[in-house]
């Protein structure tokens, strides 16, 4: 769909699972995702814009359109700056936009995003940048799960040392925060922190945390009417003082549920 946008010079919004992207003449103007700090928060966090000039512009110039061109106009943010940022954060969001997904797409023609063209980017251009990305991530460390899952130290009595950039990253692992909300606090591209993981995940220092286990109620009463037909693993897994392989069973159970 994206390529055919591009070839008929389309433009709108291109919604998605993981975000949007906006097109112009058939060039992408603008992503979005919630995966990923917005152009807002990359430029308060970098000192270059405080939280009140971000706001200004979108007041003074959102409803035409032109928040980037006010930024620039009025002094706030260099053009080059401006340009340089806004790119980076357009190809950080469309990484995720762009990322495998179990819902339809859709477009709306005729829609613009209130901050106005920056820096077009042509579809091929960001096609393959996501190409790219998508397998240094897995040249680094091929699973996944440090991209969504909340992240953990792994239990090691004396880590490796690591540079600064990864020991930022690393002091927001805690058991509840993503790549995503770590991304966020820290007040850079998604796809930086990911590689991070990554690289602290191959290193064996950090790791998914383990879901929360199920609450047990040694007072709740059994069903009345039980299934004719249960869950024969489930069955194993009754616990048992006799059974010295319950936790083994457990993993299998889980395992299975997973395929």
């Amino acid at each position: 769909m994206l390529q055919r946008l591009a070839a008929e010079r389309a433009t709108g919004v291109l919604l998605r699972e993981r975000g949007t992207l906006y097109l112009c003449d058939g060039q992408v103007v603008h992503a979005e995702s919630p995966e990923t700090p917005g152009l807002d928060v990359l430029l308060t966090t970098g000192g270059g814009l405080d939280a009140e000039g971000w706001r200004e512009a979108v007041a003074q110039a959102g409803e035409r359109r032109r928040v980037g061109r006010y930024l620039v106009d009025s002094g706030r943010v260099a053009e080059g700056a401006l340009e340089l940022c806004h790119t980076g954060a357009l190809f950080d969001a469309a990484f995720f936009v762009l990322g495998p997904s179990s819902a339809p797409a859709r477009f709306r023609y005729g829609d613009a995003h209130w901050l106005g063209a920056v820096r077009p980017v042509p579809v091929a251009a960001l096609e393959r940048e996501t190409v790219r990305r998508r397998a240094l991530l897995h040249r680094i460390w091929p699973d996944p799960a440090t991209d969504s899952a909340p992240l953990i130290r792994a239990d090691r009595r004396a880590e490796p040392p690591v540079p600064a950039r990864q020991e930022a990253v690393l002091g927001q692992v805690d058991g509840v925060r993503t790549a995503a909300d770590i991304s966020r606090a820290l007040g850079r591209p998604a796809f930086h922190t990911l590689v991070d993981l990554r690289r602290l995940a191959a290193a064996g220092i950090v790791t998914t945390a383990a879901p929360a286990p199920r609450r047990h109620h040694p007072d709740r009463m059994p069903p009345a009417h039980p299934s004719p037909h249960p869950d024969p693993v489930s069955a194993l897994l009754a616990p048992s003082p006799a059974d010295p392989d319950v936790a083994l069973l457990r993993r299998l159970r889980d395992a299975l549920e997973a395929l």
